[in-house]
């Protein structure tokens, strides 16, 4: 993973017409400082001569180890928590204070002792505010930091029990399904030492055979942990696969292979011989180890206590499933509040692993609330989200601070982009300043789409730049205010004559 570190601030103020330098330092650098005609524009594509200019304020893109999100079985602390998320979204503290700590008191539960560890339940939150102001991106961030079964779903693909359609069941099956493939990872570590062995017996055995010495295996052996034999054929015996996986049916996402016995198993594991490179094969033949020496019942068993215990369903767009319009009944949305009472109170479903307990896992629901607002839900569906966070809209200021504070921001990716082509990319702190102002401008006149016009912005000035690349490479290409407002002047105009619309 790569480090974005910034100058102070207090630098910029001082030295106003520095610039802020963003570029990937394994680029090579244009020698020499000629002047040349670069997308329609004159511009210098140097960065020597250094008497005849400013030094800059830089921020350089270098590389480090990637570090992995710490899981929280290492007992993170909600300040640590919060740490890690303002890595990767600016603002809404009290947003991430509320995950934190709901995070937190999960492991708090898991070290109370029966029957007072049975009787705390989890606060289900609420998040409200408007579109693109990190929601979702939270719910992103806190799968990847969770380390537990995580499922994020929309509100609206749901539709009331005894109507065409899924139903909200169907999250928890979803939920038990990631803790399945998680436990799975699990036991396969545990055994990967014996079934790396297996494997590599197994291709010795191919390639040398059974009755070869020890010295010609063992020289094969040291060939094969090279990799030198990686693009060498040889024909290993694999199952024969099944037949094409049985269609969802319209309700519930109930596949109908749960009832029937599977088409794998009428092969009466029948295998049939194949020629595949070692590379392609190993991995192949590694899983099919793993599934022989992994017990299918224990890996079923913990997931639906992992599930039950540690599991996050996050639920996106619950404001639309309340229809303050309507005068009837409407199965996609106070019926699927309805159902949703239950399933978040805590109740029992059933799956094709097992019964699955509710009353622990941890809901997340979220809505931009444009149309409705919270108190339109069901009396009861709020009673069962008791913490509520409200998201505040971005100002011009954080458009400015999601630019540059996150590690893998938008303009660090346009540099690695053009990295590629082998050409340099440079934002100036005024054309950055520029951006933000420019997003928050249409965001105030048009619509406002969060930190989401950003990309829109973006994509429009690195139009041309990103077309022409190839044909710029070892060249270094300066982002000013200037070409910022010549790129997105049609968009300023549009957003101007929106006003006059009635």
């Amino acid at each position: 993973m790569q480090r974005l570190t910034h100058a102070a601030r207090r630098a910029a103020t001082a030295a106003p017409s520095a610039a802020h330098r963003i570029a990937a330092t394994q680029l090579p650098l244009a020698s020499g400082r000629v002047p040349r005609t670069f997308f329609g524009s004159r511009r210098w594509l140097s960065a020597t001569a250094e008497s005849e200019v400013e030094v800059p304020i830089t921020v350089t893109i270098s590389e480090t180890p990637k570090a992995a999100p710490p899981p929280l079985d290492d007992d993170m602390t909600p300040k640590e928590i919060v740490a890690y998320l303002n890595k990767h979204i600016v603002g809404q503290q009290d947003a991430k204070r509320a995950i934190a700590i709901a995070m937190r008191n999960r492991w708090r539960r898991m070290k109370l002792e029966s029957p007072l560890k049975d009787e705390v339940m989890p606060k289900n939150i609420l998040m409200i505010g408007p579109t693109g102001v990190g929601k979702t991106e939270v719910a992103r961030r806190l799968a990847k930091l969770a380390g537990a079964p995580f499922v994020k779903v929309e509100a609206t693909k749901y539709t009331e029990v005894g109507f065409h359609g899924k139903d909200v069941d169907t999250m928890i099956k979803d939920l038990v399904d990631v803790a399945i493939a998680l436990q799975k990872v699990k036991m396969k570590e545990l055994v990967r030492a014996e079934v790396v062995a297996a494997v590599e017996n197994r291709i010795l055995d191919i390639l040398a055979g059974d009755a070869a010495q020890n010295s010609t295996r063992e020289s094969f052996r040291a060939l094969l942990r090279e990799g030198a034999l990686d693009d060498r054929t040889i024909e290993v015996d694999l199952p024969v696969s099944g037949g094409p996986k049985m269609p969802q049916d319209g309700k519930g996402g109930i596949h109908f292979g749960d009832f029937v016995v599977k088409m794998g198993d009428l092969t009466g594991g029948k295998t049939q011989p194949k020629k595949m490179k070692i590379g392609e094969c190993r991995p192949i033949l590694e899983d099919q180890e793993a599934e022989r020496l992994i017990n299918s019942d224990s890996v079923e068993r913990e997931a639906i206590k992992n599930a039950e215990e540690n599991g996050i369903v996050f639920i996106d767009e619950i404001d639309k499933i309340i229809d303050v319009h309507s005068y009837g009944a409407d199965a996609s949305a106070e019926g699927v509040q309805r159902d949703l009472l239950p399933l978040i109170e805590g109740s029992t479903i059933s799956t094709k692993y097992g019964n699955v307990k509710t009353d622990h896992i941890l809901f997340v629901c979220s809505g931009a609330f444009h149309l409705a607002k919270p108190s339109d839900l069901l009396a009861e569906l709020q009673g069962r989200l008791p913490i509520r966070v409200e998201l505040k809209p971005l100002t011009e200021e954080d458009l400015y601070l999601i630019l540059t504070v996150p590690e893998a921001n938008l303009l660090r990716q346009q540099v690695a982009l053009m990295g590629t082509e082998g050409m340099e990319l440079e934002y100036s702190e005024p054309a950055i300043r520029e951006i933000a102002r420019v997003a928050y401008e249409v965001n105030s006149t048009i619509e406002n789409i969060g930190a989401r016009r950003l990309h829109t912005v973006i994509e429009r000035i690195m139009d041309e730049v990103s077309f022409t690349a190839d044909e710029h490479a070892h060249t270094t290409f300066n982002i000013t205010p200037e070409y910022v407002r010549e790129k997105v002047a049609s968009l300023l105009i549009k957003s101007d004559l929106t006003k006059y619309i009635l």
